[in-house]
């Protein structure tokens, strides 16, 4: 038997397992054990992470399309020529602060967090850093029960249903973008009257991993998400690579071209893991500030004081 002809068994007794029934823990062990007997146990592991994420991503509704059918293809531009950390607005970071409240994220989750680095010459620059939504996704590759998955849109996605809390993922991720919820995280009551989706992952559940999930469900309702809405400065362009668009809320541009033109690059381009976060090099000079003005204000959980018996914990 090939490695072609394994790969082609194992996808059909993945489907079968898979999709004739509900994929249960003892389902999904079957399905491993499949694996043990097999002279191809790598094609195997492979298609237990595409067929669940083929199943996930049924389940998630219909993706979007370009007016004429094609699947759109989300992205996001950081220019950070115009991020000085909100200390022009004297805040912390308001796309963080946008994305704890849109979320619920419990503290100390920063979804889309913005570090300070220093700049070769002396002075700071800031990056916004959410979920790289990598299309080459090392986690993807190392979740052992699929509940972390690619859609068609380009999103690398989370099910709280089938996590089991064994932090590999986070392991994986080269950017640190992953948290855990070690207890019951804080949320408010209206957080109890959504329906959970694997696109917003509301409310928290202990024992899961959270993190960006680049609210593909706000765009198909031509809603940006919110950290582009809560940047004063906009400096966060959010678009779709198919139709060669971006906006940060205030102008369009041709996303191609505002790419190439500003010598747009990818944070830690040598792992090749092919975000879909895209920046342009700066540190806030487009908006007056000074690569010498240090420091940011801390960022804040202000909603968890509005909860009951709120608690936090450390990364």
């Amino acid at each position: 038997m090939t490695r072609q002809d394994a790969d082609n068994d194992a996808h059909k007794q993945a489907d079968a397992v898979t999709f004739g029934r509900p994929m249960g823990r003892r389902n999904l062990l079957r399905l491993i054990g499949l694996g043990a007997l097999s002279i191809a146990p790598i094609p195997i592991l492979s298609t237990i992470r595409t067929a669940i994420g083929d199943h996930l991503t049924r389940s998630q509704g219909e993706v979007a399309r370009t007016p004429d059918g094609r699947i759109r293809q989300w992205a996001m531009i950081i220019d950070l020529r115009r991020c000085d950390g909100c200390q022009s607005v004297g805040k912390p970071p308001q796309c963080t602060a946008a994305c704890i409240q849109g979320h619920f994220a419990p503290e100390p989750m920063e979804w889309i967090q913005v570090f300070e680095g220093e700049l070769p010459g002396g002075g700071t620059q800031f990056i916004p850093t959410p979920c790289q939504q990598c299309q080459n996704p090392p986690c993807v590759n190392v979740c052992p029960v699929g509940a972390t998955f690619s859609t068609p849109e380009g999103t690398v996605l989370i099910d709280q249903d089938r996590c089991i809390g064994c932090r590999i993922c986070m392991a994986a991720c080269p950017y640190d973008r992953r948290f855990f919820n070690w207890g019951e995280a804080p949320s408010p009551p209206e957080a109890h009257l959504a329906e959970y989706s694997v696109e917003h992952q509301v409310p928290a559940r202990k024992g899961t991993v959270m993190k960006c999930d680049f609210c593909p469900d706000m765009m198909r309702d031509n809603v940006l998400p919110y950290c582009v809405q809560g940047c004063p400065n906009k400096a966060i362009y959010y678009g779709d690579l198919e139709e060669d668009v971006a906006t940060n809320g205030k102008e369009i541009v041709a996303a191609s071209r505002f790419l190439s033109e500003n010598q747009a690059y990818h944070q830690r381009e040598d792992l090749k893991t092919k975000p879909r976060v895209y920046y342009i090099a700066g540190h806030g000079e487009a908006i007056g500030r000074d690569a010498f003005t240090k420091g940011r204000q801390p960022t804040q959980w202000p909603w968890i004081k509005l909860s009951k018996g709120a608690r936090t914990w450390k990364r």
